[in-house]
């Protein structure tokens, strides 16, 4: 069924009219637990829904249940400790191997040594990737595993709610925040959005849905470091990844800089999602639209199907 990635919400609102397009009747999940502590405050999300907005309550009800049981709550800091440890050492062999991929390039080649070099560089970078990602999945397949999650009786019945409330809706709307707790609320609660259910997504939301999740942000007060995977998404969009405020968070006049990332996914479309975009992605597929803004090989954004 569609996907739908929208641009960010905050100034140029959107999500009202996108939805209003799927011409469906009857309630529309949302999910908003990146929002974290505020994800009750909801009122202007079900206002552009025209008041048929559910939420799933994701993040409270992680709160919830991990104030009262107590081995669900150890297994679940378990895996955060666990995950942070990973990206601790993911981060130091990332940012090494993305400093040499640009020193190699700022290397002069008199004798043609330097595109065996390149390329050899840029290989080590995915490969950096390709562990991490392994790891991940890893990691989070024990997780699920253990005893405290699998057998959890009130887990069961929170999960079986959530998935109750998915199949009686019409769509699902997913909102921004953070995208780490938001993807901790959706391996917790096993989300597994429909495929023939509408889906809207922004911000950390249209990350979720994508596959991988990439955290980057050029000006961020520490400095330029590289680009990260965080995790795998759900996977709606296979081979997609989306880039929330990139004009705000990427030093997209840095055509050297663009191009080592869209090297290390050469698989995947890249996808900047500003202020006031909407790609519209058909039904069984993670085609991308014509008119979608992307990442080029050369480091600049282009347009798909542009001639």
């Amino acid at each position: 069924m569609t996907t739908i990635l929208l641009g960010p919400q905050r100034f140029t609102v959107t999500v009202a009219p996108t939805v209003r397009s799927l011409d469906v009747a009857g309630p529309i999940a949302m999910i908003n637990a990146g929002w974290e502590e505020r994800e009750p405050d909801d009122a202007e999300l079900a206002g552009h829904l025209d008041g048929r907005g559910v939420n799933l309550r994701l993040y409270q009800r992680a709160v919830e249940l991990l104030s009262v049981d107590h081995a669900l709550r150890a297994a679940v800091l378990e895996h955060r400790a666990r995950h942070e440890e990973l990206r601790a050492f993911y981060r130091i062999r990332l940012q090494s191997a993305h400093d040499a991929l640009l020193a190699v390039r700022h290397r002069t080649s008199r004798h043609g040594g330097g595109a065996s070099a390149d390329l050899a560089a840029v290989l080590a970078l995915r490969d950096v990737d390709d562990w991490y990602t392994y790891e991940v999945a890893r990691i989070t397949r024990e997780t699920a595993a253990y005893e405290a999650i699998s057998g959890s009786a009130e887990l069961a019945r929170h999960r079986a709610e959530v998935a109750e409330t998915l199949a009686g809706a019409s769509a699902v709307v997913m909102a921004g925040g953070h995208v780490g707790i938001l993807m901790e609320a959706l391996h917790l609660f096993a989300v597994d959005l429909p495929a023939d259910l509408p889906v809207v997504a922004w911000s950390a939301g249209a990350m979720a849905v994508c596959d991988p999740i990439v955290l980057f942000h050029d000006f961020a007060p520490h400095g330029i470091a590289a680009d990260e995977v965080h995790d795998r998404g759900l996977g709606r969009l296979s081979g997609v990844i989306a880039f929330p405020h990139a004009k705000r968070r990427i030093r997209l006049d840095d055509p050297e800089r663009m191009a080592a990332l869209i090297d290390r996914f050469p698989n995947h479309s890249l996808v900047p999602l500003d202020d006031g975009t909407i790609v519209r992605v058909a039904t069984g597929t993670s085609a991308l639209p014509a008119g979608t803004r992307v990442f080029a090989p050369s480091g600049i954004v282009t347009t798909e199907g542009a001639s």
